[in-house]
């Protein structure tokens, strides 16, 4: 065989790989179906089950955990595998804190409807806040929460918006970036179609930002955190730590730097 044909041979089958790739990508980037151990009897406070009408028609499934007497709600938007119950072991320590909270599923997540993309995430995040709005609760007494994946949609919703404050758990320059991290031998920027450009939108927030990154985490690498946390406008503030792989722990020096940034909002 000679070398022009083995040259072929692998050409075709790395342009395959790419067309693979490119109809398959949103299944390697969303998995709804991963579940945890954990199960709504595990939650230690009370929520109201509801359902987070979107602007294209599509009913999800949220839980509301309201106090009395309490102004800040925070709004948790979740990353991008499993459903609401696998936050239970976080939400336990934020139901805890004297906040509200709304933690919606979104499309394609916990028995929703629909696909899962950018735009329908965006979406979704933003009929949340619509609903939080018409139950009176304005958005300078919202606190949004992203985790993963979902500090990219906080980032998307706090722009040129004032909350009273954003929580960033393991943020994410862009999912080209993560891209090149996962798969370098692949030319990401072309292919992909869902980009979450953190990166290039931080500095359209005007709102006090807690960055919160584990420097051993295997999934984020810590230096994105570290960017978005300098690329992000005063007032900020960092929760680093040496030992936290993804910020799975969720320990109480975590949950004490997230009730302090708290206490100190306006």
């Amino acid at each position: 065989m000679t070398i022009t044909k083995i040259i072929g041979i692998l050409a075709t089958i790395y342009l395959s790989v790419l067309f693979i790739v490119f109809l398959t990508q949103r299944k390697l980037l969303y998995y709804p179906d991963t579940n945890s151990y954990l199960e709504e009897k595990n939650l230690k406070h009370k929520i109201e089950k509801i359902f987070i009408r979107t602007e294209d028609g599509l009913n999800l499934r949220a839980w509301f955990h309201k106090k009395n007497n309490v102004e800040k709600t925070l709004l948790f938007f979740h990353g991008n595998a499993g459903n609401l119950e696998n936050r239970i072991y976080k939400l336990n320590h934020l139901g805890d804190l004297n906040i509200n909270y709304l933690i919606l599923a979104y499309r394609g997540f916990n028995g929703n409807s629909g696909n899962p993309t950018e735009k329908n995430i965006y979406l979704d995040a933003k009929s949340a806040l619509t609903w939080l709005n018409s139950k009176g609760i304005a958005d300078k007494n919202i606190i949004l929460y992203g985790e993963s994946l979902g500090t990219a949609v906080a980032i998307e919703v706090a722009k040129d918006k004032n909350f009273s404050g954003i929580i960033l758990e393991s943020p994410f320059t862009s999912m080209i970036e993560m891209g090149k991290v996962y798969y370098p031998y692949l030319p990401v920027r072309l292919l992909l179609k869902d980009k979450f450009d953190s990166q290039s939108k931080i500095k359209n927030i005007n709102s006090p930002i807690l960055v919160m990154h584990g420097r051993k985490d295997k999934i984020v690498p810590f230096y994105m955190g570290k960017k978005i946390y300098d690329l992000a406008n005063k007032p900020k503030y960092s929760y680093f730590i040496d030992f936290d792989e993804h910020m799975m722990s969720f320990d109480l020096n975590l949950i004490k730097a997230i009730e302090t940034f708290i206490k100190g909002l306006k």
